[in-house]
């Protein structure tokens, strides 16, 4: 071959993993690279003065495999929002090979029908949004319903929290028979199902209406909680306004020591005060929304679900491998 030839010969791809964080949960995306055993890589994210957002890589992603880890919650949201779509932009235009937006949060979910006229399906803008960005792959935990699936064009890989929350009571050696777990609403009661037969134990049914958003009133119970232990299961948690309502209700109706649990542990406004006011024995989230420390109440207990996720990143980059979509296994 002759050095001209040699010049315009095609350069193999170098097909590389590449772990990389926005700036809203920093710290499951560290203990993720820890599981994983690779380099949490360098992103520069900023601002201008202006609000605008800036993103550039610190390093070549040509021909790499890149999952972007970012939780789209807190008082920034929609700055969380924009520097994942900001990131699949700059990281496309720099020639990665895919990328893989790992959104342990997922904003804008409640707003997934048109419960009224006139107003937006904001999870599905979310979702058209993220595709056009360059997204090629979603992977998100304990959506606020799972049809928000099919908001999308490309593989979504939905986990949930449900087997840690049965691991974690199951240390509690309840007696089941005086146990029951306890569904926030009617939506969730398929969720609240599948804990209660984890644990063995009986399921019961809050029926409650919402004059208008995050407020909630619950109306009665189906099943019984009379002098029993209740777990109640929801995927979210935001004012905790709501929730407290039905513990409340619950104490009411003759229910015995209250525990909680959600995926997503919100907190907005009131809602660490709200929890610690309320009778409510323990209130168990994930770390999937950052806890501010500054928030931080006894009551409150945060479980990591950085091994789902890793186990997941893990099985996408090497079963596509095998078709040639990424690159060679990672070998962990």
């Amino acid at each position: 071959m002759t050095e001209e030839q040699n010049l315009n010969a095609p350069t193999p791809m170098v097909k590389k993993f590449k772990l990389y964080t926005g700036n809203s949960n920093p710290a499951l995306a560290q203990r993720i690279a820890d599981i994983l055993g690779v380099e949490l890589s360098g992103l520069l994210l900023k601002q201008f003065a202006n609000g605008e957002i800036y993103c550039r890589f610190d390093e070549s992603v040509r021909g790499a495999d890149v999952f972007f880890v970012q939780s789209i919650v807190g008082q920034n949201v929609n700055d969380m929002l924009m520097e994942t779509l900001i990131a699949a932009d700059a990281a496309q235009r720099a020639s990665c090979r895919t990328f893989t937006a790992v959104i342990p949060h997922y904003g804008y979910a409640r707003q997934d029908r048109k419960a009224a006229p006139r107003e937006p399906i904001t999870a599905r803008l979310v979702a058209n949004l993220l595709e056009t960005a360059g997204v090629d792959r979603v992977v998100t935990l304990d959506l606020h319903q799972g049809q928000i699936q099919g908001f999308f064009d490309i593989p979504v890989n939905h986990l949930t929290a449900l087997d840690l929350f049965g691991d974690y009571y199951k240390q509690f050696d309840f007696d089941t028979d005086q146990l029951v777990v306890v569904s926030p609403d009617v939506g969730r009661a398929k969720a609240a199902k599948k804990l209660s037969d984890m644990l063995g134990c009986s399921l019961a049914i809050a029926h409650k209406g919402r004059p208008k958003h995050n407020q909630a009133e619950v109306t009665g119970i189906i099943g019984d909680i009379k002098g029993k232990t209740c777990i109640i299961n929801d995927d979210m948690i935001d004012t905790a306004g709501t929730l407290c309502a039905g513990v409340r209700e619950l104490k009411k109706l003759g229910a015995g020591d209250i525990y909680v649990c959600a995926t997503h542990g919100i907190f907005s406004g009131e809602g660490v005060s709200r929890i610690e006011e309320a009778p409510i024995v323990e209130c168990v989230v994930t770390d999937a929304v950052p806890l501010d420390p500054a928030c931080h109440d006894d009551k409150i207990k945060v479980i990591s679900v950085a091994d789902e996720f890793a186990e997941c990143m893990q099985r996408i980059y090497n079963e596509v491998s095998v078709s040639g979509m990424f690159g060679a296994d990672l070998n962990l």
